[in-house]
């Protein structure tokens, strides 16, 4: 049984033409059904849908709609509808699970193109907004046609709570053409569902359908609701009709079947019932009409189903649950003393869930929305902040107490581009214990509201453009203990501590002098003994900017291992994963049981002790998703090693050429996330870092591969700082990889960031053709893979220089765009290469056009101008819009642009 219901009706629209309310709209695309499907017939809502790939930003797997201009507490009825209409050419409808806030909803089973899906919920709203989500569950893309918030009155359906929400049910019965789950009697069965203004809360009621054991009876006179005011305002012509069995039979009685997409998962589902009634003949004074309600075929505890006789012209509800999974009945059954058969003018059956997740902590929610939006960040961050679990947002540490809604712990917004002033919302965090802000570019003095955040240990302000002094409450909890802060002191704040009062002075000086003699002897005296011991690592010193007194307790810097801790985390190096010109690299593990990866130096490297500090130096400054992190270090006497995070798919050559490439190719669109990973890694050396970097020995073997296929650039022994005044280029010693390397700069010695994006245009042409860098055209005699990829483009056919490993499953298009892109990468002179922010560009609108090929269905996402509009559950409507002040404006869920979102913010602070 199906929990929404399929339907082909051409039922009416609600008589308004409703203004879209106030909603944050969820990112995809738009698309529009496909004949035969393009039914005149139905609303032109139905013949357009929005869609949403996980190969969009990142593959999220949430995409959420958030219905604002709603009123903490109340009541409210959510509508979502479906109708596929074979949209993606490729005639296979989906499935894909449909979230109330943070809690499921239903699974959305489309099993026919030509159905229309409508799932209804009654729920009350914890704070001032509600959010529907599409979660993809690998049986198909999800996507919408349309969404509705109607409120209700605070009377109503009193079942629906903060802690349970209810679920309109489908009913079961082959005789009946439509599923619908809310029933009326209307004998007029061209009539279409009644809604608004029949019903002031516009509820969909369908007619029942035909029954040859049963017949209808109705009146014009009003029917009296006060008695059911909780269900209905005012009168309405849905209670003016109602079924009755015939031939004098004194038995009615209808079925369903619940529904295992909206069991609790425990097999224990309650499910409510609505049962109208009202008496709509005289009955004679000798006459009786007078029934037993029984469900499954039970009476109720209260007494109210047993001997119930409907009141002529006023209505009433009966209210009764059914338990459990399979089967259920309902029998209006004529008691020995009646004489008229039972009657039934309505019902509506729902299935009650408990919300058993909780939501995150209203005020924290509201602040991450708040700095979502001033920041303007597009990442994963949809839905709920914290929950469920496997839907929290990049970034964020959530806690999550037994009791209570979830907390905000810690956020990472490192390297995120964010702009301006530090954004007062993030006081609003009150429970957030750490907060890394590095690597942007904020602005302005630091604010003072940070001092008042009473849970916060841990502030990392460094890599921005920051200006004034460090607020002296801030300062008072450095000096403390009760918070680490890291801050650029040199080039950011004008200075880190507040300016003393000269008073005293004399005495100051007096009793100073002394202490301070002593304790530079005492000092001198450590510092001899250590230099004895062991050297300093001196670069380590030079890039620490932590203000704090007991730094060596509360920093959360890159560790210094000693050679024993590396043997025991290698097992004694047990598991070599890779082999360079600095030496060998180990699996490790560290206390926690995560995976490291151990680079370890060998005697006989051609890189020494410079390029060892040279790449932990870089490493130790450069955090950003697609750059390899730095866990820790070892240097001692005879041992250097660096300890960075362990990426387990390996590096891209072995995906592209090793044995992995054998068994699972990469796919083009996988090629293309990858290229655009690194692109986006090498355009934050070049952009964000100050001093810029330029890496210089870029290459397939350097991108290393997560276990979901995110690069990230490794290998920063080569990498070169250039400052600003030297902007177009310095001049160093050429170094880098034959077949990577930059003519110009091999000739000229003169390095610049054109140096990086002429190897990373050699990447790009390995990604695309599968060759190496030197491709064999004999036995004897290999030529450049650019001059190769011209020759065969020269003939125009793009498929020619394909990997033939993607079996030719790829956009045309895109891969002439990025073959096209990697031969400008090459260009001479360097000045005619794009960028890194170009290719990033480039590569973005790439995947977009192997998205629409993935999807079968070609659409020029950032110039459409159509709207996916959502009014109501059936018909398109010309009629004036209404001024009921009652009437909830629908939603519109705009077109917004495909954005690539973050898979992870930086690194967690340790």
């Amino acid at each position: 049984m199906a929990t929404a219901y399929a339907t082909r009706t051409r039922c009416r629209d609600s008589p308004t033409s409703p203004t879209p309310a106030s909603s944050t709209p969820a990112r995809g695309f738009n698309a529009a059904v496909r004949p035969p499907y393009v039914d005149r017939g139905l609303a032109d809502r139905y013949l357009n849908v929005r869609y949403f790939p996980t190969v969009m930003g990142g593959g999220a797997t949430r995409s959420c709609y958030t219905l604002r201009q709603v009123a903490q507490g109340s009541r409210n009825l959510v509508r979502a509808t479906f109708y596929y209409g074979n949209y993606d050419g490729q005639s296979a409808p989906p499935a894909f699970d449909l979230h109330l806030g943070v809690n499921r909803w239903a699974t959305v089973n489309v099993t026919t193109a030509e159905g229309v899906y409508i799932f209804e919920a009654v729920a009350v709203s914890p704070v001032d907004f509600m959010q529907v989500c599409l979660v993809n569950i690998g049986l198909g893309t999800p996507f919408i046609s349309g969404l509705e918030l109607r409120p209700l009155s605070a009377t109503m359906y009193q079942e629906a709570t903060v802690n349970q929400s209810l679920f309109l049910l489908s009913l079961s019965r082959p005789s009946a053409r439509f599923n619908f789950n809310r029933y009326q009697f209307n004998p007029d069965y061209s009539v279409p569902p009644f809604r608004y203004p029949d019903d002031s809360y516009d509820r969909l009621w369908q007619r029942y359908g035909r029954n040859a054991a049963w017949t209808n009876i109705n009146t014009t006179r009003e029917v009296d609701v006060s008695n059911v005011a909780n269900s209905f305002d005012k009168p309405s012509e849905i209670l003016q009709n109602a079924a009755t069995p015939v031939n004098g039979t004194t038995q009615m009685d209808f079925s369903w079947s619940s529904d295992p997409s909206l069991d609790n998962g425990n097999g224990n589902s309650t499910y409510l019932l609505f049962l109208y009634f009202a008496e709509l003949q005289r009955v004679p004074s000798n006459g009786l009409r007078q029934f037993d309600i029984l469900v499954d075929n039970a009476t109720g505890n209260d007494g109210s189903s047993q001997g119930f006789t409907p009141k002529y012209l006023s209505a009433e509800v009966v209210k009764r649950t059914a338990q459990g999974p399979g089967q259920h009945s309902v029998s209006l059954v004529a008691t020995p003393a009646a004489t008229l058969p039972p009657i039934l003018n309505a019902f509506e059956i729902y299935s009650v869930k408990p919300m058993t997740e909780m939501a995150t902590n209203s005020a924290d929610a509201k602040a991450m929305m708040t700095i979502r939006e001033r920041y303007a960040l597009k990442k994963n961050w949809k839905g709920d902040p914290c929950a469920p679990k496997a839907f929290a947002w990049d970034g964020l540490n959530c806690s999550y107490p037994s009791s209570g809604p979830a907390q905000i712990i810690a956020l990472n917004l490192s390297s995120s581009g964010l702009t301006g002033t530090v954004n007062s919302s993030f006081g609003d965090l009150k429970s957030l214990q750490q907060l890394d802000l590095s690597n942007n570019s904020l602005s302005g003095p630091v604010p003072d509201f940070l001092a008042q955040m009473s849970s916060l240990s841990f502030l990392d302000l460094s890599s921005n453009i920051l200006s004034g002094s460090v607020p002296a409450a801030l300062l008072q909890k450095i000096q403390n203990g009760s918070l680490v802060l890291r801050i650029d002191c040199d080039n950011g704040p004008s200075t880190c501590e507040p300016k003393k009062k000269k008073r005293n002075k004399t005495l100051i000086i007096a009793t100073v002098v002394p202490i301070a003699v002593a304790t530079l002897l005492f000092v001198a005296g450590l510092l001899i003994l250590h230099r004895m011991r062991n050297r300093q690592d001196t670069w380590m010193a030079n890039n620490s900017r932590f203000i704090s007194p007991q730094a060596s307790s509360h920093i959360f810097e890159n560790r210094k291992f000693t050679y024993k801790e590396l043997k025991l985390m290698t097992a004694n190096f047990k598991e070599e994963i890779g082999r360079g010109g600095f030496g060998s690299v180990f699996l490790g593990y560290l206390e926690n049981g995560s995976p490291v990866a151990v680079k370890m130096r060998s005697k006989t490297s051609s890189q020494g002790a410079k390029e060892f500090l040279a790449e932990a130096q870089h490493l130790s400054r450069v955090h950003h998703k697609n750059l390899v992190s730095l866990i820790g270090y070892c240097k001692d006497k005879k041992h250097m090693a660096l300890v960075y995070e362990y990426m387990q798919g390996g590096n891209l050559e072995d995906c592209l050429r090793g044995e992995a490439s054998a068994a699972t190719p990469l796919t083009w669109h996988q090629r293309l996330k990858i290229a655009l990973n690194s692109a986006q890694g090498l355009e934050y050396l070049h952009k964000s870092c100050q001093p810029p970097l330029i890496h210089r020995d870029v290459k397939t073997k350097n991108i290393l591969l997560s276990a979901d296929l995110e690069a990230k650039i490794a290998d920063f022994g080569l990498m070169k700082a250039f400052s600003d005044e030297f902007r177009t280029h310095v001049t160093t010693q050429p170094a880098g990889t034959l077949g990577y390397l930059d003519p110009e700069y091999y000739n000229t010695s003169q390095l610049s960031e054109k140096s990086d994006v002429y190897s990373f245009g050699v990447v790009l042409l390995e990604l695309i053709t599968g060759q190496p860098p030197a491709v064999p055209v004999s036995d004897t005699e290999s030529i450049h893979v650019a001059l190769w990829v011209r020759q065969k483009l020269s003939e125009g056919d793009i498929a020619s220089i394909a990997d033939p490993r993607m079996g030719g499953m790829y956009d045309v298009n895109s891969l002439w765009k990025v073959a096209e892109l990697a031969l400008k990468c090459k260009e001479q002179p360097s000045r005619e290469r794009p960028a890194m922010t170009d290719i990033v560009a480039e590569l973005k609108e790439s995947l977009e056009l192997e998205v629409s090929y993935a999807m079968g269905y070609y659409s020029s996402v950032s110039t459409s101008t159509m709207n996916l509009s959502t009014t109501s559950v059936d018909l398109h409507s010309n009629e004036k819009p209404s001024d009921h002040p009652g009437q909830k404006d629908d939603l519109e869920l705009q077109q917004v642009d495909i954005v690539e979102s973050a898979t992870r913010i930086g690194p967690a602070p340790r």
